[in-house]
Formats: C-alpha cells, sequence, structure tokens
C-alpha cells in the first residue's frame, strides 16, 4: 500500500510539473519584453471592459486591436507545428486556424442576421460577411504575400519555391473566381433572385468537392509534388514541446473566437457611429485584423527563406477562403434562412479576378524578389481606396 502511495503521489507530482512547465512556457511566448507586440494583447481586458460598458465603437476598434497579438501567437504555435510535419502540413494548419478569425465572424454575422427582423440589419450583415470573404482572399494574394516577397527579398536577394504546387494552387483560385463570376453573370443577366440563390447553393456544393478532392492530392497520392527542395531555408529547432504548442494553438483560437463575438456585437453601431462605409470595414479592415496570423507568419518564415511554407500560408488561405469557407457560410446561410450567394458585386468579383490573375503571373516563374511583393502591395493600395471611396 506505501509502495502504491507512492507510486500515485510522484505521479501526481509529475502531471503538476508538467503543467507548470507549459504555463511558464505560455507565459514566456507571450511576454511583451520579448516581443513589443504583445503590449496589444492589453486591449484584450479593455476590449470587454467597454463591450460591457455599452461604448460599442470602442468595443469595436479594441476587439480588433486584440485579434492582432492573438493571431501571432496563433502563427508562432503552427510554427512550431510546422518543424515536426512539415511545410505542407504546416501551411495548411496555419491556413486552417488563421482562417477561423473570418469564418466565426462570418458566422456570427450570420446568426445575427437570421435573429434579426430589421432589414437594414440583415443587409448590413451580409454586405460585411461577403465583404470579409472576398477581402480575406484579396489581402492574402496582394497583402499577406506581398509583404512576405518584400521582406524576404530584403533579406535574400532572390528567393525559389515550389513551381508546381504554385501552379496548382493557382488554378484552383482561377476556378473559384469562374464560381464567383457566374451568379454574377446570371444576376445581370436579368435572373431572379431565387434562381442566384438555388445556383450559389449548388456551386457551394461542388466547390466544397473540389476542395476536399485538392486536399486528397495534396497530401495523399501526389505529395511528391509539393515536397521542399532539400536545403531551403535555414534550419531551426523547435523551442516548445509539441503539447505546449498545440495548448498554445488552440487557447489563442478560442480568445480570438471571443474578441470576433464582441467585434460582430458591436459591428452595425460601429458603422453607422464612425462613419465608415462597411464595405471597407469588411473588405479591408477585418481582414486586416483577422488575417494577422497569416501576416506575421508568412513574413517570418520568408525572412528566414522559407518561401515554399510563406506562399503555403498565403496562397493556401486563399484557396480555402475561396473553396471552403464561402461555400460553407453560403450552406450556413441556406440552413439559417439567410439569402446569401456567392453574387459578391462587381466591384469585389472583378478586384477579386484581377488579384488572381497578378498573383498568377508573378507565381509563374517559381522565384520571387521584393519589387514583385511591392508591386502586390501597390495594388492592394489601390484597391483599398477604390472600396473606401465607391
Amino acid at each position: 500500500m506505501d509502495d502504491a502511495a507512492a507510486a500515485k503521489s510522484e505521479s501526481n507530482h509529475d502531471v503538476l510539473n508538467e503543467v507548470e512547465e507549459a504555463f511558464e512556457s505560455l507565459l514566456d511566448v507571450a511576454n511583451p519584453m520579448k516581443n513589443k507586440l504583445n503590449w496589444l494583447l492589453l486591449a484584450f481586458p479593455i476590449a470587454l471592459w467597454t463591450n460591457m460598458g455599452h461604448q460599442q465603437e470602442f468595443a469595436f476598434i479594441f476587439s480588433m486591436i486584440a485579434i492582432m497579438p492573438l493571431a501571432f501567437l496563433m502563427g508562432k504555435a503552427t510554427e512550431e507545428i510546422a518543424l515536426r510535419t512539415g511545410e505542407t502540413v504546416g501551411g495548411l494548419l496555419n491556413a486552417t486556424f488563421g482562417n477561423a478569425v473570418e469564418m466565426i465572424i462570418a458566422g456570427l454575422a450570420l446568426y445575427t442576421a437570421s435573429q434579426s427582423v430589421d432589414p437594414d440589419t440583415i443587409a448590413t450583415m451580409i454586405t460585411v460577411t461577403q465583404a470579409s470573404l472576398i477581402g480575406s482572399i484579396l489581402g492574402n494574394l496582394l497583402l499577406v504575400l506581398g509583404l512576405a516577397m518584400v521582406w524576404g527579398g530584403i533579406n535574400h536577394k532572390v528567393q525559389h519555391f515550389n513551381h508546381e504546387s504554385g501552379q496548382m494552387n493557382g488554378s484552383l483560385l482561377l476556378l473559384a473566381i469562374v464560381a464567383f463570376i457566374i451568379p454574377s453573370a446570371v444576376e445581370y443577366a436579368g435572373g431572379d433572385a431565387s434562381a442566384v440563390k438555388e445556383l450559389s447553393h449548388y456551386t457551394a456544393i461542388i466547390m466544397l468537392i473540389i476542395y476536399a478532392l485538392a486536399l486528397l492530392f495534396q497530401l495523399k497520392t501526389h505529395v511528391d509534388v509539393f515536397a521542399t527542395e532539400a536545403g531551403h531555408g535555414t534550419h531551426e529547432h523547435p523551442t516548445m514541446s509539441i503539447k505546449d504548442a498545440w495548448i498554445l494553438l488552440i487557447a489563442s483560437t478560442a480568445l480570438v473566437g471571443w474578441m470576433a463575438h464582441v467585434l460582430v456585437h458591436n459591428l452595425e453601431s460601429a458603422v453607422h457611429d464612425l462613419g465608415v462605409p462597411e464595405l471597407f470595414i469588411g473588405v479591408i479592415l477585418l481582414p486586416f485584423f483577422g488575417n494577422a496570423a497569416e501576416h506575421f507568419a508568412a513574413v517570418i518564415v520568408a525572412g528566414k527563406d522559407k518561401m515554399d511554407l510563406a506562399i503555403a500560408i498565403a496562397i493556401g488561405s486563399s484557396v480555402q477562403i475561396a473553396l471552403f469557407v464561402a461555400p460553407v457560410m453560403v450552406i450556413l446561410g441556406w440552413m439559417l434562412g439567410v439569402p446569401l450567394t456567392l453574387e459578391f458585386g462587381l466591384l469585389e468579383t472583378s478586384a477579386t479576378f484581377i488579384s488572381v490573375l497578378v498573383a498568377n503571373s508573378i507565381l509563374s516563374d517559381g522565384k520571387t524578389n521584393w519589387l514583385e511583393g511591392a508591386m502586390l502591395l501597390g495594388s492592394y493600395i489601390i484597391l483599398g481606396a477604390a472600396f473606401f471611396l465607391f
């Protein structure tokens, strides 16, 4: 009995040590003295306080700010996991958890629309949902990839990446553009709203099937196509245990979801009080803060000459938004009785089409430099001005 009690006591002591070490590891990652961006975590309690005090415009602003450092922590955790899983799976993980912000924001907006009887509220939530999806694609293709190319090009004169992988992702994006253009064409050709809605539902199902096949192709049948060339980038060793990395990833994702809830709750009031066009908020502001995980992760790895991972994050995130998140939101709207379609509007669809063409053209040669990144950033600024003035 004494031996059993001693063994149990030792086991409990080991568990407590593991918990203590994990807690210290998480505190170390969030330490603002080691990363100044972590000072923005102070926006988290401010957002909660202003939300409880019904100061809606401040709650909206501080919730957006709080998402940035939390998204950085998500990117840090994913980078640690990628060191053990490889760049293809790591990029997919980063894109998935990075897009969790968009999914939460869009899902909450659709739920708010389904519970409202005010036509203006419903229209605002649908517009912001569609705009945030388009904005995420634009942000990843132009802003995230552009920043990664500029920073990588400053540190390394010319960077190379897997050409075949880039081509396949570019083809998937072109397929998504076709799926966005057809409902818009039906709308502008005089088709009624019910026809556009029904077409969007069928198209969304097909897009989900294509995305599932793309994952099968990428992760199972043609893994060699996406293999990173040996010797690419600097060799790194993990600084966190795999368990701590997953705990950090899950915890930061949950906190991002909490901030996204605060953001959506105060969205409509912020649109009116701040006087900013709802299209600009949806296309530019929400994706800018929501894609912060991709911003930081892609730029960091590009500076380490890991362009395969940087492109997997930026382009992979765009593909996932276009072929998975957007169709899922359309189907969710269908289930909730919200008339969300793939008809995103002429300006939004045109901007996405142009962005895909520009990105595919720049990525066609299998190498990047800082000037190409600057061109992507210039395109993003022009489109941002268009949405602000529209």
